[in-house]
């Protein structure tokens, strides 16, 4: 039964499309300023053992797909040892294209992402669509209305 497991998982990892990149702080706001003039963006970060992250992984999610003028990027705060299983979160959760997961000392990722941000998780920032400046970012969950006023927000900024 096992060797079954290990082999849909090893089909599951290596077949599908999905990538799991390593990223530095500098990284993912060059990837935020590739998008500026066409979309908004937004950045989650979270990690596979953080509660609040995991329970509004599948709105964001939902957010990203129904929102054509908003583009989302998972970040996942987990250590790169753990990288498998956040892949397998990412897959589970349908994540179809590429994902990251931070490759930086924890201080300065965090300092390099924004000064507002003390390290709690899960984080979201959101950039605007037409100047790529930060419109809005918080701590902690929100309600999916939230959500989308700050999307309208930096989607119309």
């Amino acid at each position: 039964m096992w060797k079954f497991y290990f082999l849909g998982m090893f089909f599951i990892l290596n077949c599908n499309s999905f990538e799991l990149k390593p990223i530095t702080s500098d990284q993912i706001l060059k990837e935020v300023d590739a998008y500026k003039g066409d979309k908004a963006v937004l950045v989650n970060i979270w990690a596979t053992w953080c509660k609040p992250c995991i329970e509004e992984f599948p709105m964001i999610l939902d957010l990203g797909k129904s929102e054509k003028k908003l583009k989302v990027f998972f970040v996942s705060a987990d250590f790169l040892d753990n990288k498998i299983d956040v892949k397998n979160f990412l897959i589970e959760q349908g994540l179809e294209k590429k994902s990251f997961i931070k490759n930086q000392k924890d201080q300065s990722f965090i300092d390099g992402i924004h000064e507002g941000w003390t390290g709690a998780l899960p984080f979201t920032i959101l950039f605007a669509k037409n100047t790529g400046k930060v419109v809005d970012y918080w701590e902690g969950m929100k309600s999916k209305k939230e959500f989308l006023e700050a999307i309208k927000k930096s989607i119309q900024m």
